[in-house]
């Protein structure tokens, strides 16, 4: 039996790892950046599905209106919109049905990392976040 280079193994261990530290951090999707229109708002379009948040990364710029299309592809299973960062002008928490498009908007007042996320959870199961179902606000 022939043995397989310890080069060879250890190439797929590195590969194997980086795959699940990019899809653990979400960082399987690209950062969409917000482009304000004619009114100065920044409006950006989000998909609440399966235990995901598409895209997962915005980018938008301090001291301008945001307003997020909420738009949930799921048909049984209800999600929220969760942002509470009071101190940077973002206190979001949005209910989104199975199906239903909402839209909520904030100013952000300073700049930084932000984390939003779904809070849901069934009795004895891991909560939406705890799946997977956060995202990354980045505010310049």
């Amino acid at each position: 039996m022939k043995s397989l280079p310890v080069r060879s193994i250890q190439m797929s261990v590195l590969v194997a790892v980086y795959t699940a530290l990019f899809i653990s951090v979400g960082w399987a999707g690209e950062p969409v950046t917000a482009v304000p229109d004619a009114d100065g708002v920044q409006r950006l379009t989000i998909i609440l599905d399966s235990y995901f948040y598409k895209p997962d990364q915005l980018i938008v710029r301090v001291g301008l209106p945001v307003e997020l299309t909420l738009i949930s592809h799921t048909t049984l299973t209800p999600h929220n919109f969760v942002m509470k960062e009071p101190d940077a002008g973002i206190t979001v928490d949005q209910e989104t049905s199975a199906g239903d498009t909402v839209k909520v908007r904030f100013t952000p007042r300073k700049a930084g990392l932000f984390t939003f996320y779904c809070d849901k959870k069934l009795l004895f199961f891991k909560s939406h976040r705890e799946k997977g179902m956060e995202g990354i606000l980045r505010v310049h």
